[in-house]
């Protein structure tokens, strides 16, 4: 498996490939969340929304092989290919990866001129939910 910094410098190029084109940027950040896995109804709870989203997220995690599976899914477009970007890059590692991922792509694709302040704030709220996630399960796993 590749690691954080590979899965984003690869999310950097292909960033880079459609240049200050705002508009293809979006279309591609969208289509991007149509690729998530199918996101469970049963799981579309409330203590499954992330806090501080203005859009509805669900974010689930679980452990595999002592590695976390995120799974999620969003109301908007928009947010559902900012969570698939964010599970892309830290689904599938263990929970001490995630802690410390320093999640450099979103500033190099200039990801807060792309997606406006509200929606930097919600992806800022994801972050910080995944990386609960992780905190829990290290304790877990250190119990």
């Amino acid at each position: 498996m590749s690691s954080i910094q590979d899965v984003q410098n690869e999310i950097i190029g292909e960033f880079e490939i459609l240049g200050d084109d705002k508009e293809s940027t979006i279309f591609y950040i969208m289509e991007l969340g149509s690729n998530l896995p199918e996101f469970p109804d049963t799981e579309r709870k409330d203590e499954n929304i992330i806090k501080g989203c203005q859009s509805k997220v669900w974010l689930t995690a679980g452990m595999k092989e002592d590695k976390i599976q995120f799974l999620a899914d969003s109301n908007t477009d928009i947010t559902k290919g900012l969570i698939s970007l964010l599970i892309r890059v830290l689904s599938g590692r263990t929970p001490q990866e995630i802690i410390n991922a320093e999640l450099s792509f979103i500033d190099k694709i200039g990801m807060g001129n792309i997606i406006g302040s509200q929606r930097s704030n919600g992806l800022a709220a994801m972050i910080k939910q995944m990386k609960l996630y992780a905190l829990a399960y290290q304790a877990k796993q250190n119990a």
